[in-house]
């Protein structure tokens, strides 16, 4: 029987490892198992420091929010507070976790008799337990604080080592030599960084007051660990590199834009998000379809030629281009909606808000824009989910052997 279970884990490896699937014609994975002395190719085993590496990095993270995050949330008057919670009551909380946690009239004129209440009491009742499950102003500006830290330093770290690689100015560098291509210090630093931030990312969503898209974004943490794990196998690193850097460049601007928002910097939230939407639009709908996927698509086609994971790769790119344009179409309508409301609703010109121009614009518009185009973003986890198997989408190969590093 323990034979029979070897034998069926090794044939469902050599399946899953198919070289037929992952790499181009006429290479193994045996002739990346034994380079050059001095040369280093990418190995599954890799991998496995994020672990270990995600631990810290949550580790560093709770300290983060309880020694520099907190105090910087109470110095801008954004305290903790005390929720009032909710009186124990075993029906109601039968109803509020199985069935409904904001019940209707007749769920409510039926709890009122049964428990001998006023229904507005019921009312108050699901008002204050909806409540007290819903994460405080503190706790999600600590929240946004860390990852705003996080994304700047990794942004900042990618932008800088991709300044002196030679893929950055000419991306046919990504494909030449593929797939013998050295995996770097600097490059295995990077990519191991941001799959020990989602591993940790991953952790802390249990740890986390729970939310409503708990499902939706544990499904995207996993996918975004697993594509940019597979992309490091297979050595794609290298165009994947660039898909960090172009995704990375406006998150921190977002997690910015929400710090303003809950310290009420009004101006600053405004401006923020300004530049915010412009630096998504101009990295998502330009930079990524004509510099990344130009060079996923046609000079990986040119140099290495297609295989059955460039296919794949390419079709889940084009799908994430798809998704940029959807995501910056609702981004665009957001603002634009609360221009024109701005417009109708304020008498005195750009009061409190920088979304408007000659009219309107009030503070609750603009923080209602910004709250909504958070939740847009939090959606577009989606996105990133998607955003980060595109640094996982190219993989290119021609005459290998010739190539290969000596």
């Amino acid at each position: 029987m323990a034979t029979d279970a070897a034998t069926n884990m090794a044939a469902l490896s050599a399946w899953f490892w198919n070289e037929r699937f992952w790499l181009p014609h006429n290479v193994t994975w045996a002739d990346l198992a034994d380079p050059a002395p001095g040369v280093e190719y990418p190995k599954a085993g890799h991998l496995f420091t994020a672990l270990p590496l995600a631990l810290v990095i949550f580790t560093v993270r709770m300290l983060f929010e309880r020694f520099i995050a907190a105090p910087c949330a109470r110095s801008l008057l954004i305290h903790p507070g005390v929720r009032r919670r909710a009186q124990p009551n075993v029906v109601l909380e039968k109803v509020f976790t199985s069935i409904t946690k904001n019940p209707d009239f007749r769920h409510l004129g039926g709890l009122s008799k049964q428990l001998d209440w006023e229904v507005r009491q019921v009312q108050r009742w699901f008002r204050h337990r909806r409540n007290q499950d819903k994460p405080s102003t503190h706790t999600k500006f600590c929240e946004s604080m860390w990852r705003f830290t996080f994304y700047l330093c990794i942004f900042t770290y990618g932008f800088q080592f991709l300044w002196q690689s030679p893929w950055m100015w000419d991306t046919k560098h990504c494909w030449y030599g593929y797939p013998y291509q050295v995996m770097t210090p600097g490059l295995y630093h990077y990519y191991v960084m941001e799959l020990a931030f989602y591993w940790s990312l991953m952790f802390s969503q249990f740890t986390d007051i729970q939310r409503k898209d708990f499902l939706i974004m544990f499904i995207h943490h996993l996918a975004t660990v697993g594509l940019i794990s597979f992309s490091y196998v297979n050595n794609m690193a290298r165009v994947g590199s660039l898909v960090l850097c172009v995704h990375d460049s406006s998150d921190f601007l977002l997690e910015a834009a929400k710090l303003a928002n809950y310290a009420k910097y009004q101006h600053l939230c405004d401006s923020l998000f300004i530049v915010f939407g412009v630096a998504f639009f101009i990295t998502r709908l330009v930079i990524f379809p004509i510099w990344v996927l130009n060079s996923t698509m046609f000079e990986s086609w040119a140099i290495v030629g297609p295989f059955p994971s460039w296919w794949l790769f390419n079709l889940l790119l084009l799908v994430l281009q798809v998704l940029h344009i959807y995501w910056s179409y609702l981004i665009a309508r957001i603002a634009m909606k609360a221009m024109s409301r701005g417009k109708v609703g304020q008498a005195s010109p750009c009061q409190e808000g920088c979304f408007c121009r000659n009219g309107g614009g009030s503070p609750h518009e603009v923080r209602r824009v910004v709250n909504n185009v958070v939740a847009v973003m939090n959606v577009r986890y989606l996105q990133l989910f998607l955003i980060r198997r595109e640094r996982l989408h190219t993989v290119p190969h021609h005459h290998p052997v010739a190539n290969r590093v000596e």
